[in-house]
């Protein structure tokens, strides 16, 4: 079977064996991420060569560039946690040849990787193994995206599950991941000093090009908010410590202009319609873009 073979692989069907092993892993893998994150989020690690802090302590000492507003992150993944409780609930349907049923197993591997390897990420973050959590955060964001454009296409339509699942599995995982890249990496290469601030100011710019490429390749509006919502999270954090410096004029303007975009793409009759999507499926399959009435390109 190409579940018991290779899990990532696309299956039109599961066996009970399968969908049984599904409906347990994968809650577990999300309950044991959440646990974590809220217990590093206010107690330090007790064991550890290096020094050990909770998640936000380390954001704090670690002041870089690219740190966050711990208040708006913490907000951001409450919402998204909660967002991901209809897709656990949709693994629990009683027809097991339903098409919700199929796209939610195609993907708990995935959404199973992703809980895995943020719970590594965490503990060595916390732990101050920056340079091991930081290749746990490039995995994922590579299996991520992979996810993303294998399934964001399947996943497109204006039906609330379809929507809340791309925004809670796909989306806002993804958007995080891409963050992380900077906000780990930065801490690994120690970018306190004024030539990191120079090259950061720089670097930030990616962020926009990133949020633009899935706002007008595949008119996502989620990506689009998500990574609005992180770059406030960046703003406010620099605003509030580093005035003199203008990461956080850039870090607003970034966020201005992937908000105004969002919701130009979100809103019916706005040029959103006019986006053409990106070939990166075939051409049999549905290619809707997400909140965009259904029709196909």
């Amino acid at each position: 079977m190409p579940e018991v073979t290779n899990p990532f692989r696309e299956a039109s069907s599961y066996s009970k064996n399968a969908i049984t092993a599904y409906k347990i892993l994968t809650p577990i893998s999300w309950l044991v991420l959440v646990i974590t994150s809220i217990y590093y989020a206010f107690e330090a690690p007790h064991e550890g060569k290096y020094h050990r802090r909770t998640i936000w302590s380390q954001n704090s000492h670690h002041h870089t560039p690219f740190a966050l507003n711990r208040i708006i992150v913490s907000i951001y993944w409450v919402v998204l946690y909660i967002l991901q409780v209809p897709y656990l609930a949709s693994l629990f349907q009683t027809d097991n040849a339903s098409v919700t049923l199929t796209t939610a197993l195609n993907l708990a591997p995935w959404f199973i990787s992703n809980n895995l390897l943020l719970f590594g990420f965490i503990h060595l973050w916390c732990r101050s193994y920056f340079w091991w959590a930081l290749l746990l955060v490039v995995i994922n964001f590579i299996q991520l995206t992979m996810a993303y454009f294998r399934y964001s296409p399947k996943l497109s339509g204006d039906s609330r599950p379809a929507i809340l699942t791309h925004f809670g599995v796909l989306a806002g995982p993804l958007a995080w991941s891409f963050v992380a890249l900077y906000w780990d990496g930065a801490a690994a290469v120690h970018a306190h000093h004024f030539a990191a601030r120079v090259v950061a100011n720089i670097f930030i710019w990616t962020w926009a090009v990133y949020g633009g490429f899935y706002l007008i390749v595949f008119k996502d509006w989620a990506m689009g908010f998500c990574l609005s919502v992180l770059t406030a999270a960046l703003g406010v954090s620099q605003f509030l410590t580093v005035i003199v410096a203008v990461q956080w004029i850039e870090a607003f303007t970034i966020m201005a202009l992937l908000f105004v975009a969002t919701v130009g793409v979100a809103a019916p009759g706005v040029f959103g319609k006019d986006v053409k999507r990106g070939g990166v499926v075939s051409e049999d399959r549905e290619r809707a873009p997400l909140l965009a009435g259904g029709e196909s390109v």
